[in-house]
């Protein structure tokens, strides 16, 4: 549909849609990314124009769980009320496109890494076939991490090998060797069930679809031990036809002293955590389970993960201190077990000692449910697979330091005392082959969106060539092939200039 002066007043795409698509819908609905189809210009949203409307009325899309009205969190991808009257709005009114001239340019998103360089990255050691049976399976692979010292891990990035079949994957590291004997127990790569006491020691940041990366700053990382194995769980979504997967683990380390220990408790039904246990969901019941915890020191919450199955129907989770002041921590007012995740603090949240953490999981296990596994429902306990049910609530902490009320993660550009903030900033990736003959390779990183230009100048301090010019580009890795065939011999300079800063490689054409 071609722009016109009777759309000129009235929601167009160019003008009111494309921002809110290329904010908010492309990171996922691109070309090799999770998400069935794209989302990329005016003829593809306006084939879907129908059913975006109807997703994002009903807040399944983008796929936010979190109340923002309880509490905020790093890196939400929710719509506010006006973009979601504005997308009905366009749709209602045919979808017109509007001026082209006046539609953004779709951003640049990063191809790999969406951090950065990794400082140590891990494969599988083979392929896992994930059989076409249409089941989910739940599989732990045990990856040596090969570290001969200990190391401070800031960030830790799935890379599925197959988003078409990964759901999630939970990570932990294991000093014990159990994990390793338990896949050694067993012919193929690879086992089955029963993670061990592994799965409730020292988890480190998992993958959902459509999360990014968090990166711990300000001093605070976890230990990975020499010697560790990674222990991961990989939830494979049913498929009708035979898939292979091989995932990739990238981790990131600090560059620094790191002396902020960062730490999770899990809340789970196995001991007294629960007031009204035990953790059983009899047919036809909802049933509400709360969990307690008496913090026993002062510390800085940073994150926390509910986890449940297809029965989760709620969470509410929040502190009370000794002073009786109550903290709000998350609420998840419709839980959707495709769409979980870990969900980090703006600030840290300083919880006294003393307090009392309280959990709040809603089960339901009727007919009214639509997700029930069972037809008619049956009685529902806790287990790893999908139609089993987990109480499964990580906490991520680091002991409460002064100054931690301060602290904004979001600003990235400024530290709290003397802590070194560790955070993958704007970095320009040295140029490679160097010297070069017709074609060389450029690499860099941002720590945040932003636009984008890079140029090559000569000794004179003269342009002699645009490689970007104002694009906007996400944060993460981006490289790409630059052709030096016109330069003339010589030793050139090459800057990039990324939200007002500047940075700069110098390379040698030889030829």
């Amino acid at each position: 549909m071609l722009f016109s002066a009777s759309f000129a007043q009235s929601v167009n795409y160019s003008e009111h849609i494309a921002p809110i698509i290329y904010n908010h819908c492309t990171n996922c609905h691109r070309p090799g990314e999770i998400a069935p189809f794209s989302l990329t210009n005016y003829l593809e949203v306006a084939t879907w124009a129908g059913m975006i409307k109807n997703v994002t009325q009903s807040g399944s899309m983008p796929p936010w769980k979190p109340d923002p009205k309880y509490k905020d969190f790093r890196k939400e991808n929710y719509l506010t009320q006006q973009q979601i009257d504005l997308i009905a709005q366009w749709v209602d009114d045919g979808f017109p496109q509007g001026n082209p001239a006046l539609e953004p340019p779709l951003p640049t998103f990063p191809t790999g890494s969406q951090i950065g360089a990794p400082d140590l990255v891990l494969s599988f050691a083979q392929s896992h076939k994930v059989k076409g049976t249409n089941k989910d399976e739940y599989r732990y692979f045990v990856i040596p991490t090969g570290l001969t010292t200990n190391q401070k891990l800031v960030a830790l990035e799935i890379r599925p090998g197959n988003k078409r079949v990964v759901h999630h994957t939970l990570v932990w590291q294991d000093t014990s060797g159990q994990a390793a004997a338990s896949d050694a127990a067993t012919p193929e790569y690879g086992y089955v069930g029963g993670g061990g006491s592994a799965n409730f020691g020292t988890q480190l940041p998992g993958y959902v679809p459509g999360q990014k990366p968090i990166l711990y700053s300000n001093g605070m990382a976890q230990t990975l031990y020499a010697g560790a194995d990674l222990l991961l769980q990989m939830h494979y979504a049913p498929t009708p036809v035979d898939e292979t997967d091989s995932t990739t683990i990238n981790l990131f380390f600090a560059d620094g002293p790191a002396p902020r220990e960062v730490s999770s408790y899990i809340m789970t039904p196995f001991g007294n955590a629960l007031t009204n246990g035990p953790f059983v969901i009899q047919p036809n019941q909802v049933k509400t389970f709360h969990g307690k915890f008496t913090v026993p020191y002062k510390l800085s919450l940073l994150g926390i993960a509910p986890h449940c199955h297809l029965l989760g129907k709620d969470w509410t989770v929040y502190a009370v201190t000794p002073t009786n002041d109550t903290l709000k921590l998350i609420s998840i007012p419709e839980w959707d077990f495709n769409w979980q995740g870990a969900y980090y603090y703006k600030s840290p949240i300083v919880i006294p000692t003393g307090s009392v953490l309280h959990a709040y999981g809603t089960y339901d296990n009727t007919t009214n449910n639509p997700f029930n596994p069972a037809n008619p429902p049956v009685t529902v306990s806790w287990g790893e697979g999908t139609n089993d049910e987990m109480y499964y609530l990580p906490f991520i902490f680091t002991r409460y330091q002064q100054g931690d009320e301060n602290i904004v993660f979001e600003d990235i550009t400024s530290a709290i005392g003397e802590n070194k903030i560790f955070t993958i900033g704007n970095t320009l990736y040295p140029v490679a082959p160097n010297p070069s003959l017709d074609v060389v390779k450029i690499g860099f990183t941002l720590g945040e969106i932003a636009k984008v230009n890079i140029a090559v100048f000569n000794l004179d301090g003269r342009k002699v060539m645009n490689v970007i010019d104002g694009q906007l580009h996400y944060e993460g890795l981006h490289t790409l092939d630059v052709n030096t065939s016109q330069l003339s011999q010589g030793l050139y300079t090459l800057v990039m200039d990324a939200g007002g800063k500047k940075q700069s490689q110098k390379f040698m054409v030889s030829k």
